[in-house]
């Protein structure tokens, strides 16, 4: 039979309510005291129970998180980030994804109403009348990959400035004819990493650039290996616009028998953990999830623990160039950001 919370009051000679008040943090309670209800609980096992701590404390303990995807490295990077945030916290996740189906995440945000005390969403291109309309003002609200906007705490990475020292960088080591495989224009975070490879390149002389389309995925990196191979003159270094297109890239490199970089020199976005293990390790961008994660989280419990609560933050996140084997040159990291 499971332990009550009156057994645990009763062994520690104390109140129901006393107890309640340690176990869910809110009240004061002597040190002494304390420590001898936290004993006995532990002594006893004693394991609260959910639904009747969410009644107690009007909370359901759990953070919605809605993604794009949740099965690709770099979205599996950024769960874990914020499952080891919320956990130490004392809260659990509810995750999702929209598979990039604007009425599918409509539909996830109504379905998780009422359901968790914070949301963190993914959501670049959702019209935001709809979170205004579905998310009550006093539920924390955080928005990734997003521009700034009254009213809502925002995160975004600084996408096309982390392409810009990619290009530099390939510049630097003597690279001049370096071609850019996108990701899909309708994402945000692709037009971005665009704009910065096209600016970069405009600005720097004697380059020739070649830009080619992808979806993120690994299977176009790999055909996109054949179509720059079949042009009449192959780029000295391929940018691609996410690690899973350079492992692509790689592979169909590969199948040509094509050297990195003895014939070409590679580069990706992300840093995903597979990056560093690839064969030449690859030379990439960096994106800090575990610190996204670290600040998402944050903010969410700053309003649930009333503080900034009148005002609403945006924050860019810098990049990191990190550079491997993938580009022939040594390796080293070169910091950059806005």
């Amino acid at each position: 039979m499971a332990v009550t919370i009156k057994q645990v009051a009763r062994e520690a000679g104390v109140s129901i309510a006393t107890v309640s008040r340690v176990l869910t943090g809110n009240g004061p309670v002597l040190a002494s005291t304390r420590a001898r209800i936290l004993e006995v609980a532990a002594r006893l096992r004693y394991v609260p129970h959910e639904g009747a701590r969410c009644l107690a404390t009007q909370r359901s303990h759990a953070i919605g998180v809605l993604l794009p995807d949740i099965h690709s490295e770099f979205f599996s990077e950024l769960i874990r980030g914020l499952d080891q945030n919320a956990t130490a916290r004392g809260y659990h996740l509810l995750v999702s994804g929209s598979h990039g189906v604007v009425d599918s995440l409509e539909l996830l945000l109504r379905t998780m109403r009422g359901r968790v005390d914070g949301l963190i969403v993914m959501a670049p291109d959702l019209d935001r009348s709809v979170l205004r309309e579905v998310i009550p003002d006093a539920v924390p609200l955080v928005t990734l990959s997003s521009p700034a906007e009254p009213g809502v705490d925002s995160i975004e990475v600084d996408d096309k400035g982390g392409a810009e020292a990619m290009v530099r960088h390939l510049h630097e080591v003597g690279h001049r004819r370096i071609a850019f495989l996108s990701g899909p224009t309708a994402k945000r975070c692709a037009r971005a990493r665009l704009r910065g490879f096209q600016d970069a390149m405009a600005a720097l002389p004697g380059t020739v650039s070649v830009v080619l389309e992808g979806d993120f995925g690994v299977e176009s990196g790999r055909r996109a290996a054949e179509r720059l191979l079949g042009a009449r003159r192959r780029p000295d270094a391929i940018f691609a616009a996410n690690d899973a297109m350079a492992l692509g890239l790689l592979s169909g490199l590969r199948e040509r028998d094509l050297a990195v970089p003895g014939d070409l020199a590679l580069a990706g976005f992300d840093d995903v953990p597979l990056a560093r293990f690839l064969s030449p390790p690859l030379t990439t961008v960096r994106v800090p999830m575990q610190r996204i994660a670290a600040l998402a989280m944050e903010r969410v419990f700053d309003r649930l623990d009333g503080k900034t609560v009148r005002t609403r933050r945006h924050r860019t996140v810098r990049t990191e160039i990190v550079v491997r084997g993938s580009c022939g040159a040594r390796s080293r990291a070169a910091a950059q950001g806005s």
